[in-house]
């Protein structure tokens, strides 16, 4: 192939307009996305050459080199890693199968679209060099193959490309961007090494640029920095998680995090330590403060980076960390793995688990002490107050902004990790009758319930409003028992798998019959009791009309003003379980619940020797459905049979 220009795929087009036009915020991310792409080639060239030596050519020491030239104002970021074959030049460079892509356009595009800390966030750092760039020149070659095969890719960040074979006697890849007319600070070493410094101080492997001198003038001329030929590292050039913790500051370990997270924001928390014993391990961990927006897809692959012996192996390393803390990121470098190891070794590895386990120790003790730190101070044992330290203040309202962020992903944990559940059931919070904030924790609950309660009662629906005001809470409220409002998704699954806390059970207003125990009194269960024998009656007509639709019909003592709800049998899947599974498209098991009636009610008492006794007991049920979030079989005979009533 001489030169041929190509288009570029349809979204890259607009992803280009949309760089080159609306990220100005920050422009200098364009160097720290670059540099991490370089350094990415040279760690894929490393992995590659574990199973091939031959690939190093003659230069075994990886580096990535910056250069800069004023006279022609280019800037030049150049590796000797993997490099690019010529297909993988049209395919890498002119294409994105990121399925992200779309959504981060999408964002470019409203209220976010001057936030250049996006780019990263979606697989498109090599586009951000057209932020300062009115043309890009890339020149590599892949290692392995001949000086002839080498590639060179020319865009001005319009419409297409052009492609070239080309001589190139090294490996790796050059990346010249031509810089814009008001881009010139990016020309300046001094301006060029503090970004480094800032972004790119963690790299494994020396950034290197040319050193320069001061000259001074001849025959009355200026002076002026010259270069010298030599090249030094502007880095530190080892890992940030190698180092000792005394040496590293805050700012370092939030710029870490941020590049190895792709985040605007600081991390709410982070953890770095180095494991000694059977199994030898550093890690660095962090709890980031926001939810990303793929938090939910389950399937996603989602883990922390692996590195064996400081050699990076895998991006996302599932296998270190349960899905419940798939939100974690960081760093993960084994001193005892194989250099070689893959996917499916890790998920059969002995060391393994015992990393994993150690980082899921180590992640619930970093929210353990935030959720410590949220409480307000605790008084001592000698009852004076005690004083939060600078620190521990700077962390209240930090475990409710990760809750509010993670916590119903937290919850998955009580059906994935058995060997923990007790430490992830201290972590939940949730709303009560009490408390509308999400900040009671079953710990909270137990320490306040009334003397004679036996249980932890609470209530799962849609939303909080639905939860308030559902009526299997009335008899709750009046009696002041507090209860636990569930609101997530998730919850009543979870539940399955955590019956008890502290020693109390955990029960279902909304399941099986109501039974207060010691808080309701002699006269109460009499009077219950003599009220079920008269309504017997009108029970029989009403488990006639509606044996389609009910299980059973009962009167209950656990409503005050509703005439009606419905429960289900104890231990069975509630009526929005089944609706929340049809909902995702599976299958579910058609429930028949109980309806309980509220053999005061007037609208009740009405039923007894009604002429539209058929029509009053479908309306009772069907409200009794709504109230609790349902909809009934068919609304259209609902409406019908309501008009007819109100007519």
């Amino acid at each position: 192939m001489t030169k041929q220009t190509l288009n570029f795929q349809a979204e890259v087009a607009q992803l280009l307009h949309l760089v080159t036009h609306s990220l100005y915020s920050n422009r200098e991310i364009f160097l720290r996305e670059l540099i991490s792409n370089a350094s990415d080639a040279c760690d894929k060239l490393r992995f590659e050459a574990l199973n091939n030596a031959a690939l190093y050519e003659d230069a075994p020491n990886l580096e990535v080199r910056v250069a800069l030239d004023k006279d022609a104002r280019t800037l030049t970021i150049t590796d000797n890693g993997i490099g690019l074959s010529q297909q993988e030049a049209i395919d890498n460079l002119g294409t994105i199968a990121k399925s992200g892509t779309r959504e981060f356009m999408g964002k470019l595009s409203g209220e976010q679209k001057a936030d250049a800390q996006l780019i990263g966030q979606f697989g498109v750092g090599f586009y951000s060099g057209f932020i300062v760039a009115d043309k890009i020149t890339v020149e590599s070659r892949r290692a392995g193959s001949a000086a002839s095969e080498g590639v060179r890719w020319v865009s001005g960040g319009t419409g297409d490309f052009e492609v070239e074979t080309i001589d190139r006697p090294q490996r790796g890849t050059s990346v010249i961007l031509h810089l814009r007319e008001d881009a010139g600070d990016y020309l300046d070493a001094w301006t060029v090494k503090g970004i480094i410094g800032k972004y790119s101080d963690h790299i494994s492997l020396p950034i290197l640029m040319e050193k320069e001198e001061w000259k001074a003038g001849e025959n009355d001329q200026p002076g002026a920095m010259v270069k010298t030929g030599n090249w030094e590292p502007v880095n530190q050039a080892n890992a940030l998680w190698a180092r000792a913790k005394k040496d590293i500051t805050t700012e370092q370990y939030q710029d870490f995090y941020k590049q190895i997270a792709f985040d605007a924001e600081n991390p709410l928390a982070w953890s770095h330590n180095r494991v000694e014993g059977s199994t030898e391990y550093t890690q660095l961990l962090y709890i980031p403060g926001k939810a990303p927006s793929d938090l939910y897809m389950r399937d996603k692959v989602a883990g922390i980076k692996l590195y064996v012996k400081r050699v990076f192996i895998m991006d996302e390393a599932e296998a270190l960390m349960p899905g419940y803390l798939r939100f974690v990121k960081g760093v993960v470098d084994s001193a005892d793995l194989p250099l070689n190891v893959s996917r499916e070794l890790l998920q059969e590895s002995r060391d393994v688990k015992a990393i994993r386990e150690g980082c899921t120790k180590r992640v619930l003790g970093m929210l353990e002490d935030l959720a410590k730190n949220d409480q307000p101070a605790a008084e001592g044992a000698d009852g004076v107050t005690d004083v939060p330290s600078d620190e521990d203040k700077a962390k209240v309202g930090q475990y409710s902004r990760f809750y509010a962020e993670f916590g119903a992903v937290l919850k998955e944990g009580l059906t994935e990790d058995f060997a923990n559940r007790d430490r992830i059931a201290k972590l939940l919070r949730y709303a009560s009758t009490h408390s509308d904030t999400v900040n009671v924790s079953l710990a909270d609950y137990v320490a306040r319930m009334k003397d004679g309660q036996e249980a932890i009662y609470y209530i799962t629906a849609d939303n909080l409003a639905a939860a308030k005001s559902s009526p299997q809470l009335e008899v709750f409220r009046k009696k002041g028992i507090e209860v636990l409002l569930m609101t997530d998704r998730v919850d009543e699954w979870a539940l399955n798998y955590l019956r008890d806390f502290d020693g109390k059970p955990l029960q279902s207003v909304a399941k099986g019959a109501v039974d207060l125990g010691k808080l309701q009194d002699e006269a109460e269960k009499k009077a219950a009791e003599e009220a079920a024998e008269a309504f017997k009656p009108v029970l029989a007509k009403l488990k006639e009309a509606l044996k389609d639709k009910a299980e059973d019909v009962r009167v209950t003592t656990r409503l005050v003003d509703s005439p009606a709800c419905l429960v289900v049998q104890d231990g069975g899947m509630s009526t929005q379980l089944a609706r929340m599974l049809k909902q995702a498209g599976q299958k579910a098991p058609e429930i028949k619940p109980t309806l309980e009636v509220n053999a005061e009610h007037a609208l009740v008492k009405k039923l007894d020797g009604s002429v539209n006794f058929h029509d009053l007991a479908h309306i009772l049920f069907d409200q009794a459905l709504l109230a609790e979030g349902g909809m009934p079989t068919d609304p259209a005979a609902y409406v019908k049979r309501v008009n007819a009533l109100l007519v």
